[in-house]
């Protein structure tokens, strides 16, 4: 994290602070610029948010833009004059042999694709279409919020995604922020490598990218209110981020690379049915607030109470073994997105499943991000604002 941009959220952050806190020094040092004035209104905005349309031109931007590139969908978003906009992507592919027939029909039925080699890549939105068709699983650039280490071509697939969202900017350098996980406790792939590639094509593509941990993205877009401290936690398709912020800082952040692919496999494998149509029964039907009527809704059922309890576990773990927690005066907010976080009643079987634990921090309250599936990309909006030249 760059020390100006550490610089600046502490300013934004003094403007909310009273003149009894302890940090609050002369009131005349509060004085924050224009930037990051609009970052912290830009908290506050509605996310007005769509989906990708087959044959609709991506966006060339002209302002910063936040990015969220996680295992199940890509999301941008850019800064409106009263609200954020942002369009997502579905993070998956589906490849068949090139043929002058097979062009044909993909050109007749709009389908998102790309030629390489042999075959055919068809993408986004297209290739779940295609996988739900043939009753078999999508393919990811993205495995346990990671590039895939078993898919030679999974950064050119996910270029090609963020290229259906966003053009090359109007103005060359313009500033990007994209989320990252944190380290995973038990790792099995670099978080470096995955930043590295992803800053590569970013840059380009005419782009000024700079990473921020997913976790804090959350904190950033939904704690402006709290001072930004708080515990932000992300869950995805392919992961769990979680991070403690105080006072803007990142404290503790990690990841658990459990998160709604494992529980869509997880299910899958016990029904003998495949986890891309878990995923979409799971995101149409699943309501965790409610006692499962079917085989299909009670291995839902089951295999989200051992993902919330392995989360927080590992909350426990993570906040009693650290020496770095600072001493903080009032209780904490937890925040909950991605698209994980959706179904009705999880954030209940969340707080009641957290009353089991002792943390050495007294929580306020647990509760749902405004819009969980654009949090990150909103939270990474709002820091390129206070990083944009």
């Amino acid at each position: 994290m760059e020390l100006d941009g550490i610089q600046k959220r502490i300013e934004a952050m003094k403007s909310h602070l009273t003149e009894d806190s302890p940090l609050m020094g002369n009131p005349g040092e509060a004085k924050i610029d224009r930037q990051v004035e609009k970052a912290v209104e830009a908290s506050h905005k509605a996310v007005v948010a769509t989906e990708k349309e087959i044959g609709e031109d991506a966006d060339k931007p002209k302002g910063p833009v936040g990015l969220d590139i996680g295992t199940s969908f890509i999301v941008a978003a850019q800064n409106k004059l009263n609200y954020i906009h942002s369009v997502k992507q579905a993070n998956a592919f589906f490849t068949v042999p090139k043929s002058k027939f097979a062009k044909s029909i993909l050109n007749k039925n709009e389908v998102l694709y790309y030629e390489q080699g042999e075959q055919y890549y068809i993408v986004g939105f297209s290739a779940e279409n295609f996988a739900n068709m043939f009753n078999t699983n999508t393919r990811r650039p993205i495995k346990d919020g990671l590039l895939s280490p078993t898919e030679r071509d999974a950064i050119t697939v996910i270029q090609s995604l963020v290229g259906t969202l966003i053009q090359r900017p109007k103005f060359f350098g313009e500033t990007l922020c994209f989320a990252i996980p944190g380290e995973p406790l038990c790792s099995t792939g670099s978080v470096v490598y995955h930043e590295a590639m992803i800053k590569r094509f970013l840059s380009l593509m005419g782009y000024t990218p700079i990473s921020i941990n997913e976790g804090m993205a959350v904190v950033i877009s939904e704690l402006a209110d709290d001072d930004f401290t708080g515990i932000g936690i992300s869950m995805g398709g392919g992961m769990c981020n979680i991070c403690l912020s105080y006072l803007s800082f990142p404290v503790i952040t990690y990841s658990l690379q459990m998160a709604g692919d494992y529980i869509d496999s997880k299910v899958g494998l016990s029904l003998g049915e495949p986890a891309t149509k878990i995923k979409t029964i799971k995101e149409e039907g699943l309501d965790l607030s409610k006692e499962p009527k079917d085989r299909m809704m009670t291995a839902l059922h089951i295999f989200y109470d051992e993902l919330i309890a392995n989360l927080i576990a590992s909350l426990e773990r993570a906040l009693t073994t650290s020496d770095q927690i600072p001493k903080i005066a009032k209780p904490i907010p937890i925040v909950l997105s991605g698209g994980s976080a959706r179904p009705n009643g999880c954030v209940d079987k969340f707080a009641e499943a957290l009353k089991q634990v002792s943390l050495p921090i007294e929580i306020s309250a647990v509760r749902l991000a405004e819009d969980p599936f654009n949090t990150t990309a909103k939270g990474a909006l709002i820091m390129a604002m206070t990083e944009a030249a």
